[in-house]
């Protein structure tokens, strides 16, 4: 037993008792240090799934946002065209209306000058036919009974014409 004896053998020894005294609290702080690094890790990827779901839903809600905003620029617009369709047709009626009202009034001005000029012939055809009458009597007449008989048909004339 003379290897007993060998102080290497004795270091060797001693390490393997230190070693293996050390080895169940090493595994276990080992152990310990790798469950914490799990845990850390999981809790990481956790927050990282819940940090992802946010994300999904806020795109998602985003996404049903932009379509039904979509959707209301799109009725906006329908109702524009069919606002500027009505305001088209509206102004159409409008002008036609005016059209038709002015051509009336044109219409009413072209009476009125006709009755004017028909009035105006009357009045001269009047006083052309009164001073040609006037004319005959005295040419006709003697002096003082045709001044007398002009002087009626005058007075006479004028009433029963104008």
């Amino acid at each position: 037993m003379e290897f007993l004896r060998n102080p290497e053998i004795w270091v060797a020894v001693a390490f393997v008792i230190f070693v293996g005294l050390a080895a169940k609290p090493i595994a276990r702080a080992i152990a310990k240090g790798l469950d914490g690094r799990a845990a850390r890790i999981k809790a990481q990827l956790d927050e990282a799934r819940a940090l992802r779901e946010e994300a999904e839903r806020l795109l998602a809600d985003y996404q049903r946002k932009q379509h039904d905003a979509l959707k209301e620029a799109e009725d906006i617009v329908a109702r524009a065209r069919d606002e500027a369709g009505r305001l088209t047709r509206e102004a159409a009626a409008n002008l036609d209306a005016a059209f038709k009202r002015r051509e009336k009034m044109a219409l009413d001005k072209i009476a009125q000058a006709e009755s004017q000029a028909v009035a105006d012939v009357r009045n001269q055809a009047v006083d052309i036919a009164i001073a040609a009458a006037t004319k005959l009597l005295k040419e006709n007449i003697d002096a003082g009974k045709g001044d007398e008989i002009i002087d009626s048909a005058i007075a006479e004339l004028d009433r029963k014409l104008h």
